[in-house]
């Protein structure tokens, strides 16, 4: 089908109202015997998917879900919980993610925040984690979808405007913010991937955690459009090339600090080549990482832009050759874009205004917040007759119509393809004991080297050390919104006007990496000559000047850029392969080295949980 066509059937569809469940119900029926999902060594057809989503949507309908009910999914990734997402769309209901592998406290606010009465898990999930069960019902999915069951009559009243998910993105206010996203918009947004990047059928793995929405396009405009989806399951950010090579992937979309430690894996240059498109998003795309992915993949590369509130990406660019700065490109069908003054004004050609996005894909609002809705999704009737959302970012119009990036206009920020309020880590902060007040700023002390340092002032002579509150924060936020350095002042500088000068905290020294020892005794230096070829390694990658034998790579600062750095150093030093996966399974010099050395070093059980957290934040 041609892209015209193909687009045109998807702005009948928005016209019928139909929803992403009718969607996927019409391809099942295009290709009953196609492989839809592939998981680890199980894999089901779409007449099998559909199949076992019935199953499950049926006992979901029996509990009584109708539109706009709010149904949680909790656990592994597997062909389960691509089931569990069919499932909840079919009975017209819409999905809430919480990802295992957050802390209890922000899941139990997740649930507590959006009232769901059912959650789906899984018998594995549920022994991780610690749910209030008197408040809602958990459903085992995989029990409740079993194949020997007979599905019932699916007959749902969802409509296009009916919710298809919530997701929970980073709240300025200290506390998550629900973001409602409707059928329609998820299905313009299908169209506009169609225009924009074609939609001829492949294999597309699938990396990203649906707390994030750009997992939307992976699981579900692909299941769509006939594509054949692995579902990357293994924590292990190697095994991804695994899985390329295994199953011939022709699609793949990821973060750019992801795709630069790919890049920088001799291993997965073969499965790069393969590539039919490599969509990057979720964070700005410097120049030098396309520079050194075209080194590689020899298929067609996008530059995806889109907040969760206008519905995964909104504009796209078909990256060929690059000079200065990479633009995120032109909006996508159904989708239009303004940049306007602090008046609310169009700016001329050229200059620089604040992005607003209207169009099909702007979402209802957020979830129980009409005042912070009412604030973000603005009126502007010369410019649309429904709400068009205010992004808090900064861009301004190229000579060739597309457009051009340049930042925040508040302080909210994007970290690994994360977006992060930093008010709400700052909140954090100022609740842990001994900590009066706490600024949150992201930091690049070199391209594409950006890492989360807060700025603290202390209430006494009793507040905690930079591993405390690592510790204190681990327990309520997602790794990825913990910082890497902790920097305490005795007061945060000020503007004329009284205000917070964070661009004075930007213009400090670099701060040392947190847990890095200023005087190390005999017993911390490293010792062994393969001690201190991995040491040497970690202080030039790191820019510290020592290291001692214990301490934890990612305290010292470590994140997906000096990874990927350090095991290309280490096997320069050492003339020999390293797995990268090493890495982050053993997280200090004295484990690493003598792992490198051929002993077999001791594992403790926080090393792994250590290394289930950071594998999981790549």
């Amino acid at each position: 089908m041609s892209v015209a066509a193909s687009l045109e059937r998807s702005r009948e569809v928005a016209r019928d109202g139909n929803t992403v469940a009718d969607l996927f119900s019409q391809q099942v029926a295009r290709t009953p015997d196609l492989v839809a999902v592939i998981a680890g060594e199980r894999q089901l057809s779409y007449e099998e998917l559909e199949r076992r989503s019935s199953v499950l949507a049926s006992n979901l309908q029996a509990l009584g879900v109708v539109p706009d009910t709010l149904v949680g999914v909790a656990m592994e990734r597997s062909e389960i919980l691509v089931i569990s997402l069919l499932a909840i769309l079919k009975a017209g209901a819409a999905y809430v993610p919480l990802d295992p592998g957050y802390p209890a406290e922000r899941l139990d606010w997740i649930i507590e925040d959006s009232a769901m009465r059912i959650l789906l898990s899984t018998r594995k999930t549920l022994e991780r984690l610690s749910l209030d069960q008197r408040r809602i019902k958990i459903v085992d999915a995989e029990a409740a979808s079993a194949t020997d069951c007979t599905p019932g009559a699916i007959v749902s009243s969802a409509t296009g405007s009916s919710l298809a998910y919530v997701i929970y993105t980073s709240g300025s206010t200290g506390k998550p913010k629900g973001v409602m996203v409707e059928n329609r918009n998820v299905v313009s947004f299908f169209g506009g991937m169609d225009q924009a990047i074609g939609c001829e059928p492949g294999t597309w793995l699938a990396v990203t955690s649906i707390s994030f929405d750009i997992s939307v396009l992976e699981l579900l405009w692909t299941l769509c459009r006939g594509f054949t989806v692995v579902v990357h399951a293994n924590e292990d950010t190697a095994a991804i090339v695994d899985e390329m090579e295994r199953h011939f992937v022709t699609h793949l979309q990821m973060t750019p600090s992801l795709a630069r430690m790919l890049a920088l894996d001799a291993r997965s240059f073969a499965a790069l080549g393969s590539l039919r498109q490599l969509l990057l998003g979720g964070e700005a795309v410097p120049v030098s990482l396309i520079q050194q992915v075209r080194q590689v993949v020899k298929g067609k590369i996008y530059n995806m832009y889109g907040p969760t509130e206008t519905t995964i990406w909104s504009t796209t660019c078909r990256i060929k050759e690059v000079s200065g700065t990479v633009p995120i490109g032109w909006p996508i069908a159904g989708t239009q874009v303004h940049l306007l003054d602090v008046q609310m004004n169009p700016v001329p050609q050229g200059d620089i205004g604040e992005l607003f996005i209207a169009g099909d894909g702007v979402a209802r609002g957020y979830w129980n917040r009409p005042d912070l809705t009412t604030e973000r999704f603005v009126r502007v009737p010369s410019l649309s007759p429904r709400p068009i959302y205010r992004t808090g970012d900064l861009a301004r119009c190229l000579p060739d119509g597309s457009l051009e990036f340049l930042g925040r206009a508040d302080f909210q920020i994007k970290l690994r393809g994360h977006r992060i309020e930093p008010g709400e880590i700052e909140t954090a902060l100022e609740e842990c004991p001994g900590i009066r007040q706490a600024v949150v700023v992201l930091r690049e002390e070199r391209p594409g080297d950006t890492r989360l340092v807060a700025y603290l002032v202390s209430a006494g002579r009793d507040g905690l050390a930079g591993v405390d509150l690592r510790d204190r924060l681990a327990s309520r936020l997602p790794d990825y919104m913990i910082p890497s350095n902790f920097v305490f002042l005795p007061s945060l500088p000020l503007t004329a006007n009284g205000k917070i000068d964070r661009k004075a905290l930007l213009n400090l020294p670099p701060p040392s990496p947190s847990g890095s020892e200023a005087e190390l005794t005999s017993s911390q230096l490293p010792s062994s000559e393969m001690e201190k070829i991995v040491a040497g390694v970690w202080q030039e990658a790191l820019g510290i000047p020592s290291v001692g034998v214990d301490a934890n790579f990612f305290d010292l600062g470590a994140h997906s850029l000096t990874v990927a750095e350090v095991n290309a150093k280490l096997e320069q030093a050492l003339g020999r392969e390293v797995a990268l996966v090493d890495l982050f399974q053993f997280t200090t010099v004295k484990t690493l080295a003598a792992h490198l050395a051929g002993t077999k070093p001791r594992v403790t059980y926080s090393d792994r949980a250590q290394r289930r957290r950071k594998v999981r934040q790549f």
